[in-house]
């Protein structure tokens, strides 16, 4: 190892990987240090049941924000696939069982079940005029996103503007609950705010608006998709670029200290050969902005509250569903639960109480039917399934007290409402372990923070920001820079951070190599 380095940086995350090859590709000498044993942060995937074959996303699981531009300069070879189905949505109404069925792409198929649902057409006719509109908006600010900083009234002069001042400048309920009647929509179309996000549909902050807005501008397009083998194979690949191109990894480096001078940064940090220290011209901080105070001795300020409960499930099979539809085909996409607009509104207000939510909002992801690469052949053959279930509305505060006691309790009630929606008990499809134990892991932000360092399991380092600059913030030209010239945001902390993107570690890498 050097003594010294141009550029050094704190955390092996998806991130840091990205501003380490680009970096390197440039011919500056980089070093990454990382805590864990393993590079990848959040976006890994592990074997979490003992003796079962099967590697789970096990906390990121799908990929939208990340640039295909990205993608392409690394070299990355990576295979992110489309999901044959959206969304679905099972709905209990005057004693029958339906389902709310969005198709990707959209067809005949989702007009027919919108109508089932409503009873007419002018609910899809509304949803398709506001889809239409929202991807117009996204395909002006995708690819604003690996570009220097606009300005916010350049942004708005790019888009219809009428659209931005619904979707920017006003609560984001205002819109839900003025372009739609049905509560299922409604709800359908709010989850992508809260996503994450602890926050009402109503909330004057307008962060649900800014998660809404990461949620559907992916690409230009919004798509989440599947990585095949994983989410570790995202960041797998990410490292083995990052070393390709000349990058230094140090896993199992806990960083204790960071200083930088504008001119000058040191790390040091602890390695199973004792303490180290480096020096170098630039520092990149790939942790959290609340962990970066702290390791250079700095108040911390409001700590990031994480709001979300993690399930991974392995089963023996799919369940039937009471509506009778095809479960191969309802959780192909996001199947959602208890998410009428009604539903999250109240869950939130519940939250915000103290108190674990009734009947939480939750969705559920299938990542082995779109890729059953995670799978052994075996599992596979016999009808296994991974399940990731994502409990809405569930702040770091409700397990505060006792972490363990409200983990299970809020789990247990996560899946009692998938339950409700099935035609057979949920517990008899759970596979088990080698120990004869049901496979269930259940992560609160508690968890979160305990295993992969994120601030109160805050999973985008604290609340989004606008993927732009605002006339009253000091954002710099890329977003990443910080109080000091040579110590540059390179995560989810950036100002266009949030997610598996890239975003940050490109425009950290960038804010240098055009200085």
């Amino acid at each position: 190892m050097m003594d010294f380095y141009d550029v050094v940086i704190v955390g092996g995350g998806h991130n840091g990987l990205v501003a380490a090859t680009y970096l390197a590709q440039a011919g500056l000498t980089t070093l990454i240090l990382e805590q864990q044993p393993h590079t990848g942060g959040a976006a890994v995937s592990q074997q979490v049941f003992p003796g079962v074959d099967a590697k789970l996303s096990r906390y990121s699981y799908l990929v939208s924000l990340l640039p295909d531009k990205v993608v392409a300069d690394l070299g990355l070879g990576l295979d992110l696939r489309s999901r044959a189905v959206a969304s679905y949505t099972p709905v209990r109404r005057s004693g029958r069982d339906l389902g709310l069925l969005v198709e990707r792409p959209e067809g005949p198929a989702t007009r027919a079940s919108f109508a089932a649902l409503t009873g007419s057409d002018s609910e899809y006719d509304a949803w398709t005029s506001f889809y239409g509109s929202v991807g117009s908006l996204a395909a002006a600010i995708a690819p604003t996103l690996l570009e220097p900083l606009q300005w916010a009234a350049e942004m708005r002069s790019r888009v219809d503007a009428a659209l931005w001042d619904e979707l920017v400048e006003r609560p984001f309920g205002e819109s839900v609950e003025r372009r739609f009647a049905d509560d299922t929509v409604r709800g359908v179309v709010a989850t992508d705010s809260v996503i994450g996000t602890f926050a009402g549909l109503h909330d004057e902050s307008l962060i649900q608006n800014r998660c809404f807005l990461y949620h559907l501008i992916g690409n230009g397009t919004g798509e989440w998709r599947v990585p095949v083998g994983g989410m570790g194979v995202v960041t797998d690949a990410l490292a083995a670029a990052a070393r390709r191109a000349g990058a230094s990894l140090v896993t199992n480096a806990s960083v204790t200290s960071v200083e930088a001078d504008g001119v000058r940064g040191s790390v040091t940090w602890l390695g199973g050969d004792g303490e180290r220290s480096v020096d170098c011209s630039y520092v990149l901080s790939n942790v959290a902005p609340a962990t970066l105070d702290a390791l250079r001795g700095r108040p911390t300020g409001d700590r990031p509250e994480g709001s979300q409960l993690k399930i991974n499930l392995l089963l023996s099979r799919l369940p039937a569903l009471k509506s009778g539809d095809d479960p191969a085909r309802a959780f192909a996409g996001t199947f959602h639960i208890d998410e009428d607009y009604s539903q999250l509104e109240s869950a939130y207000q519940t939250a915000a109480s103290g108190a674990l939510p009734s009947t939480p909002p939750s969705e559920v992801y299938c990542h082995s039917l779109t890729d059953p690469s995670i799978l052994s052949p075996e599992l596979v053959a016999s009808g296994h399934h991974t399940l990731t279930v994502f409990g809405v509305h569930f702040p770091a505060r409700l397990f505060a007290s006792d972490n363990d006691v409200a983990r299970a309790e809020a789990a247990r009630r996560v899946l009692a409402g998938l339950d409700s929606y099935l035609a057979e008990p949920l517990e008899d499809c759970i596979a088990r372990d080698i120990d004869g134990n049901l496979c269930i892991e259940a992560k609160t932000p508690y968890d979160i923070e305990e295993s992969v360092g994120m601030p109160g399991g805050h999973i985008f380092h604290g609340d989004l920001q606008w993927p732009w600059a605002t006339d009253d913030a000091d954002t710099g030209r890329w977003g990443t820079e910080t109080d000091v010239a040579n110590l540059l945001l390179c995560g989810s902390g950036a100002r266009r951070g949030g997610a598996v993107s890239g975003l940050g570690g490109h425009n950290a890498a960038m804010t240098i190599l055009t200085r």
